[in-house]
């Protein structure tokens, strides 16, 4: 049985999922049918990972996540509050990925060395796309569906394509944001206004400083 913080009765684990007893599910998280959590693996409070996704050994997730059916988030990744991981996701761990070392031996673990990926709080990574670490996918950022992520995304960006390349630029809801002139951006959903500077974006109540 895994380590279930907080409330036990507001922790939902499937019967068919396969959570290594040292991982750390979070009070009000959810894991479904067929979902693996492998050893050490840290989930915060109210999390959802859905049917036949993967959390690799030791990753990071925050609070308020959700991963979708069929996802793999390889370690070491780490996913801050409010992450979306869209069905059939992949996030890498393997620079130079091989099944065998140049004698032809089977590589075991001591023969390659993990590398993550990153997201930050609030960004969302549409269905079926590629994160090759090691990546940072900014705040608030999102990846559109079938996208491969080769390079870091800023934050507020939205990507796409083979490889990922700037469209837009979203606020906080996700929406495309509208220019307003002299580098001023805003969302049409919440009114939040927002300010772009040397190719990057921030809150237009932010102080200029680096995250």
């Amino acid at each position: 049985m895994a380590h279930l913080e907080g409330d036990l009765v507001t922790s939902r684990i499937a019967a068919t999922a396969d959570v290594d007893q040292t991982a750390q599910i979070g009070a009000g998280s959810s894991i479904w049918h067929l979902s693996q959590i492998r050893e050490n693996a840290v989930l915060g409070e109210n999390c959802i990972v859905g049917r036949g996704a993967y959390v690799g050994s030791g990753v990071r997730i925050g609070n308020n996540c959700k991963i979708q059916n069929d996802a793999l988030v390889y370690e070491p990744a780490v996913l801050e509050d409010g992450v979306f991981i869209g069905p059939a996701v992949v996030l890498t761990n393997d620079h130079f990925p091989r099944a065998v070392n140049p004698d032809g031996s089977l590589k075991s673990g001591h023969d390659w060395e993990p590398v993550g990926v990153t997201l930050k709080e609030g960004s969302a990574v549409g269905a079926r796309s590629v994160c090759v670490a090691p990546v940072t996918i900014g705040r608030w950022a999102t990846v559109a569906a079938g996208a491969v992520v080769t390079k870091d995304v800023p934050d507020f960006a939205l990507v796409a394509g083979v490889p990922a390349r700037r469209i837009k630029w979203v606020g906080r809801a996700g929406v495309p944001l509208q220019e307003t002139g002299d580098g001023g951006w805003k969302c049409p959903t919440t009114g939040e206004t927002y300010i772009e500077e040397d190719g990057r974006l921030r809150p237009a109540d932010e102080n200029q400083e680096e995250n």
